[in-house]
């Protein structure tokens, strides 16, 4: 019989990648068993539904349905040990815990996220990217963003976004790809001073291994990014891509293999019009002195 495939049911945050990864097991698991979703509710009384939202990611197994799951499939050892586990993590923030009920849900989706990518393309038309902003920038950018945000507000946003940038540091930081547009340097957020210390933050920060910065100049002419900044993020567990773009209609993440490949596309198209990452850095140093 063919595996059913209920309708979605609205917007959701995606899931995290532990979530993904004890979701993709449990599916190769039940099939390398050679059973079918049918059989599993035979056997199990798990509802076909809730079988089909765990083997997706939309849901996490309750503790009693995994080891049930785990029995059929015959799964014992490591094995079985590492799945428990990753049930029990599979929605952990870590840091992010304390700044939830300040930040968008959106947000926090992808701060979640962002913490178990292995890399991150970001396309900005208008800000520095966010993992490379300096604090009197990003407390700048978000009095002038949200005019109406207290400063409790404004500094619970500017702490969790340092605490994001943490992810650049450590044994085995995130690898991040930064395309901006040039417009986004030539914006005097929080004045003179405060971009020319950006713009020396950027020159240092592109001299790191593992974080390449390239601008598209105004002399490229119209470029697929125009519409809007969008952050790719690729994780090293599975092949399956996540798009965040953030929009004054609001956040959105996608993850149809549609979407996804056409975003992979932009990012080599956006690469190949940008500034190399060696005239990248002349150009820091030239904006850096006009200031």
């Amino acid at each position: 019989m063919s595996e059913k495939t209920p309708p979605s049911s609205g917007k959701r945050q995606p899931p995290t990648v532990r979530l993904r990864r004890l979701a993709s097991e449990l599916r190769r698991l039940r099939q390398a068993a050679g059973l079918s979703q049918d059989d599993v509710t035979e056997k199990t009384h798990v509802n076909i539904v809730t079988l089909y939202r765990i083997e997706t990611a939309k849901t996490k197994p309750q503790l009693r349905t995994l080891l049930a799951l785990l029995d059929i499939y015959g799964v014992t050892g490591d094995t079985r040990a590492d799945l428990i586990a990753l049930q029990k993590e599979a929605k952990q923030r870590g840091w992010l815990h304390s700044f939830e009920a300040s930040l968008p849900d959106q947000y926090t989706a992808l701060i979640g996220l962002e913490a178990e990518a292995e890399q991150a393309i970001n396309y900005e038309s208008l800000f520095i990217p966010g993992l490379l902003q300096t604090e009197d920038y990003i407390r700048a950018m978000i009095r002038g963003v949200r005019p109406t945000a207290t400063d409790e507000e404004i500094e619970n946003r500017v702490s969790a976004r340092l605490q994001r940038q943490a992810l650049l540091e450590g044994d085995t930081p995130l690898r991040l790809w930064a395309i901006l547009d040039q417009a986004a340097l030539l914006r005097q957020v929080g004045g003179a001073s405060v971009m020319r210390a950006q713009l020396k933050h950027l020159a240092q920060q592109a001299r790191r291994p593992h974080i390449t910065i390239q601008v598209i100049p105004f002399s490229a002419g119209a470029h697929p990014g125009m519409p809007g900044s969008f952050i790719v993020l690729k994780f090293a567990e599975d092949n399956f891509d996540v798009v965040y773009i953030d929009s004054m209609a609001g956040d959105l993440f996608l993850e149809k293999e549609s979407d996804i490949e056409m975003y992979n596309h932009m990012c080599q198209h956006l690469r190949a019009v940008a500034l190399s990452p060696a005239d990248t850095t002349a150009l820091l140093a030239s904006l850096r002195e006009d200031h």
